[in-house]
């Protein structure tokens, strides 16, 4: 599977350069290489056990539990399970399967902590430039790259502005948000780098230094830095402002009444980096090998991604770049949760077991943690 991958995303590399030479800025697209990955062969029979344990689980949890998802397990970097789960429109009555998209919610983070990461290695910026580096009149001016990564920069939410600045009649971009930001009666929470307060302020920043910075959308920059040379064929960014619904883009639902509705996007559904990407089970596991088993990024990145940071003041915070980061039971876990207008995914790594496992749903089903740690205890029931 590795090698066929491999030779795919040669081809591809060769016609994005090709491509970028004709009008685009020109970046230096790095060949990807799976060489670190080790060729395992977990038996069929081992995965033969693990479904007929886990399918009437999921199955119990769609039909009792509101469970509508994909799910997808890999051990040792090998995908040991997967499956889809439920309804996909409630309308019609499609099924899930793998040609669904999913609103990743906060699972986006991981791709625009990437996206920064990328062009630190291209020589493009530095972790410790200010915001105010790339936007001269942005309000906050102490506030850098790496701090917006950490979730140490003590920005404001963006939320609040939107919702209740914003007076025109379209959603706001990230570049029509990054101007209301230099408003001056909107206060930071604290002072750059004193405390660690999550923010989907940061990451939508982090964004726009993306986009002014490659003089690309950040749409385009992840298709192709990341999602082209992947061939992560179903993944994307989606802007309510500007694109256009995808064929198989799957929508959110919440229980109302006994039925599933539909739900709405909101003024904040226009902007990008802290959500709004779209993916399937499928392209985040090879999303997985690209982090740990390739050089699309080099060692020191690759590590500082799972290293926790730190305040001014050197206390370490639970995440790195785009991941939260903790030790359950004297074991590291690297995950991300996402939760937005329906959708309750995650995408849990657990290096020390060489466990990957990914939830993808979009009904507004409630018990991800209690669901994946079921998960988790039926594949260490095993061994490998």
């Amino acid at each position: 599977m590795i090698n066929k991958l491999q030779t795919i995303i040669l081809i591809f590399i060769g016609f994005s350069v090709m491509m970028l030479s004709c009008g685009e800025p020109e970046i230096e697209v790095k060949e990807v290489s799976f060489s670190h990955v080790k060729e395992n062969h977990i038996s069929d029979s081992i995965k033969n056990i693990l479904k007929n344990e886990l399918d009437p689980f999921l199955k119990d949890q769609n039909r009792y539990h509101g469970f509508n998802g994909s799910v997808l397990i890999a051990k040792n970097k090998e995908v040991i399970f997967k499956g889809d789960f439920g309804k996909a429109n409630f309308s019609t009555k499609e099924i899930i399967d793998s040609s669904y998209s999913f609103q990743l919610a906060s699972l986006s983070k991981q791709f625009t902590a990437a996206a920064i990461v990328l062009l630190q290695q291209d020589g493009k910026i530095d972790y410790d430039d200010t915001i105010t580096k790339y936007f001269p009149n942005f309000h906050y001016s102490k506030a850098t790259i790496r701090q917006c990564l950490n979730h140490t920069a003590g920005l404001p939410k963006y939320f609040w502005i939107a919702e209740h600045k914003w007076s025109k009649d379209h959603y706001p971009t990230n570049m029509e948000m990054m101007e209301m930001m230099e408003d001056d009666d909107v206060m930071q929470y604290f002072s750059p780098g004193a405390k660690y307060t999550y923010s989907n302020t940061a990451y939508f920043v982090l964004a726009s230094v993306i986009e002014k910075v490659s003089g690309m959308s950040y749409s385009k920059f992840l298709e192709k830095r990341i999602f082209g040379p992947l061939q992560m064929n179903n993944s994307y960014a989606f802007s309510h402002s500007y694109d256009k619904v995808k064929p198989n883009q799957i929508s959110g639902y919440r229980p109302v009444g006994g039925r599933y509705r539909i739900i709405p996007s909101t003024i904040n559904d226009a902007i990008l980096g802290d959500k709004n990407i779209y993916s399937n089970k499928d392209d985040l596991f090879k999303w997985y090998l690209a982090l740990n088993s390739s050089d699309l990024f080099n060692d020191t990145n690759r590590t500082l991604i799972y290293t926790k940071g730190k305040t001014n003041r050197g206390y370490e915070i639970p995440y790195g770049f785009g991941f939260h980061i903790e030790e359950i039971d004297g074991h590291k876990v690297i995950y991300h949760n996402g939760k937005w207008n329906g959708f309750r995914n995650g995408f849990k790594q657990y290096p020390d077991e060489d466990l990957l496992i990914i939830v993808l749903e979009h009904s507004s089903y409630s018990g991800l943690n209690a669901f994946v740690n079921r998960i988790k205890n039926t594949v260490n029931s095993h061994s490998y």
